[in-house]
């Protein structure tokens, strides 16, 4: 969430009217709208929503000679949510405006911060905050709810009378009966298993959400969804084998459900479920990633499987998620010039690629990285370490080799025999909509190895603060715990290695205590840096926002335009070829082809508009492509690398920070004592690394020990 408190002491007039519309916005969409949706999904399974409210909703709607029979879920599933997104863009749009006035939280957030402390620490769902467990037992509550609710007004129709009419049993109904309401209640996961992953929502960011720290919400809904599909799945398979209806299974139904469809999602979904299995996940990362896949596999028989109108539960999910993957595909076919590298020891490494002036990003967010001579389909999330402020021309990343993938990577950019030139896509920057850890009045860092990347983005983002706004910034204390003493250099790249912005230390508190834990002495043969330099070309095009500064709006624009021509191409559809076989002939449309029409429909609309916004984009920012080809003139060619690259002693900001550095060797950081010491009214504890760092730290922070301290956890295992 945004702090809401802007830098000096009185907002200008237009930054408050700007903030009352913004949450008025935020008042309509988060309790009208989004309150709105949630009363319906509790009334769908009641018999007030079946027999009174449905039946008035399908009366005006589905007589429609343009929408039919899928111009009711359109309408009270569909749109809702759509407007949600569009004015979620508006909401952000105007957040922008004062983003760079944010500096600390008002009385709300820090009311609000009560209920973001663990809750849970250790456990299935990992680290668990006050407001993620209330609404993690509403949800749970609901899909009881809803499955009890669904059975019991099922049950009631059953009697031994209407089972003997059918020449099944009771408990055989009964069967059926309890596995198509598995069904529908899995169908309420699957609405919203798509929004915490879409990386450029605009959802989001109205809970104060990120999509990386909302992967753990997709994990619990595709678990969950999953159990509900597979006991969907047995019931119904269980049924046919015991009342003689086994050939059900290969069914493929053209106006009704298609059952063999249903099994191929089903089968889709199992192939996924069981490679997020954490050791399979982490020994066979290329196995998880590339089975996911198979989610589009899933999707299509899944709208086989129910129909389009059924479907219209999870549309607005789906829809919001393709036009995001499909930025996301325009994005990453534009090559991103990788400008110079850092070896550090440990195949360690500084990836720094040219970027636009006007691409802004907040600090810890996240740029994906594909590498085609390593893996074409393999994209992999790391933090951007370098400040948009500072560094205007460069965005930057550090990489610990710690798999296969990054390994490759070190060993193409480190060999002798590599060209000059290093074939390289990205996606992103992702990260959070504000300066969110401004609002504190002091801050504890606490990582462990290559977590200490996002800190040094904050740390970058205070630099460039203290040096831009006469205002009083938190007291930064990080604990960085390393295995080897050579892993000291990552403290090095908290400095920019060349910034466009001069920059000044001296507001900025900072301590940093340094723990080595392997090695009880420094080795100075390998405190060294290295790097080298790549020759860029000419069609190189800088990392920049493939929507430009004005995102948001051309977001909203891509969202409102997708929606209503889908909406037109439905219509015209409907009108002019379902609506005459339907009503003029004795045949009923196929459903399966109704079906395949709808996702068309949804794709020509995402690629027309989104494809159209993009060109207007790109030949209105052509004038930045001229800064990539002046790089050659002023940067060094890759064959003459660097080596052993000294710390600029005589730097004054280098000076400050090496002073206000502690380096305890042999040791690891006792924790609960050093945030014990931690002084102040309202301090914030981020944790980054090893899980059971993190642990550590969320379980003191939950404590009564530490009422003034606000815990949030950064991790990288999703």
């Amino acid at each position: 969430m945004d702090s809401g408190v802007v830098v000096s002491s009185s907002s200008p007039p237009s930054h408050e009217g700007i903030r009352k519309a913004r949450a008025a916005i935020r008042l309509l969409l988060v309790l009208v709208v989004f309150g709105g949706c949630v009363l319906l999904y509790v009334m769908m399974p009641t018999n007030t929503y079946k027999q009174i409210w449905q039946p008035r909703i399908r009366a005006k709607t589905n007589s429609s000679t343009y929408f039919g029979s899928q111009g009711a879920s359109l309408l009270v599933f569909t749109f809702p949510i759509m407007f949600i997104a569009l004015m979620g863009c508006v909401y952000l749009h105007l957040g922008k405006k004062m983003n760079d006035y944010t500096i600390s939280c008002d009385g709300k957030t820090k009311r609000l911060s009560v209920w973001k402390q663990p809750m849970l620490v250790k456990g299935p769902l990992g680290i668990v905050s006050g407001i993620e467990l209330t609404f993690f037992i509403m949800f749970i509550a609901l899909l009881i709810w809803s499955f009890s609710t669904y059975l019991t007004n099922g049950f009631q129709k059953i009697t031994p009378q209407s089972a003997a009419k059918s020449h099944e049993k009771v408990w055989e109904v009964k069967l059926e009966s309890a596995s198509l309401r598995l069904g529908l209640v899995g169908n309420i996961c699957l609405a919203l298993l798509f929004f915490p992953v879409a990386r450029g929502s605009s959802i989001l960011p109205l809970f104060g959400l990120t999509s990386e720290a909302s992967i753990k919400y997709h994990i619990w809904l595709g678990h969950i969804a999953m159990v509900l599909f597979t006991a969907h799945g047995i019931g119904y398979i269980i049924y046919w084998a015991v009342t003689d209806q086994i050939s059900e299974m290969i069914k493929w139904a053209k106006n009704d459900v298609s059952n063999i469809a249903g099994e191929i999602a089903l089968l889709s979904g199992l192939a996924m479920w069981v490679t997020t299995i954490p050791r399979i996940r982490r020994k066979m990362f290329e196995l998880f990633f590339y089975t996911h896949y198979l989610y589009i596999l899933f999707m299509v028989f899944y709208i086989f499987h129910v129909g389009v109108s059924y479907a219209g539960l999870m549309l607005p999910g789906f829809f919001l998620f393709v036009v995001d993957r499909y930025l996301r595909f325009l994005q990453s076919g534009k090559r991103a010039p990788l400008v110079s590298a850092r070896f550090l020891p440990d195949e360690s490494f500084e990836l720094n690629f040219a970027k636009s002036p006007a691409l802004k990003y907040n600090p810890t967010s996240v740029l994906f990285i594909n590498v085609p001579s390593i893996s074409k389909l393999q994209w992999h999330p790391f933090t951007v370490t370098s400040n948009s402020n500072l560094e205007t021309d460069k965005i930057s990343v550090v990489i610990k080799g710690e798999g296969s993938w990054t390994r490759k990577l070190y060993q193409v950019l480190s060999s002798p025999s590599t060209s000059d030139r290093i074939e390289a896509a990205v996606e992103g920057p992702y990260g959070p909509a504000a300066t969110h850890f401004l609002r504190h009045d002091s801050l504890v860092l606490v990582s462990g190895g290559s977590g200490i990347t996002p800190f040094i983005s904050i740390i970058r983002e205070l630099i460039f603060m203290s040096t831009a706004y006469q205002c009083k910034l938190p007291k930064v204390t990080l604990i960085c715990a390393f295995k080897h003493s050579s892993d000291l250099t990552m403290l090095d790249l908290i400095l920019p290695m060349s910034s466009t912005t001069p920059y000044d230390m001296s507001n900025l508190q900072i301590q940093i205590e340094a723990y080595v834990t392997r090695d009880t002495q420094p080795k100075e043969d390998s405190m060294n840096l290295r790097a080298i330099w790549f020759k860029p070309l000419e069609n190189d095009e800088p990392v920049s926002a493939i929507l430009g500064a004005n995102q948001w709006l051309w977001l909203g624009l891509i969202i409102a335009s997708s929606f209503m021509m889908f909406l037109i191409l439905i219509g015209i559809i409907t009108r002019y070829y379902i609506y005459p076989i339907d009503h003029n002939s004795n045949k009923i449309f196929s459903f399966p082809l109704r079906a395949l029409l709808n996702m068309l429909a949804i794709c020509i609309s995402i690629a027309a508009t989104a494809s159209a916004v993009v060109l207007w984009n790109k030949r209105s920012n052509a004038k930045e492509l001229k800064q990539v080809q002046h790089m050659e003139a002023s940067s060094p060619s890759r064959g003459s690398e660097v080596y052993n690259t000294e710390r600029e002693l005589e730097s004054l900001p280098q000076q400050s920070l090496l002073q206000a550095t502690n380096v305890h060797y042999g040791q690891r950081p006792d924790l609960k004592r050093i945030l014990l010491e931690c002084k102040g009214s309202n301090i914030g504890v981020l944790a980054s690394g090893p899980k059971k760092m993190r642990h550590e730290v969320a379980t003191f922070c939950s404590s009564d020990l530490a009422e003034n301290m606000h815990f949030e956890s950064i991790s990288f295992s999703w």
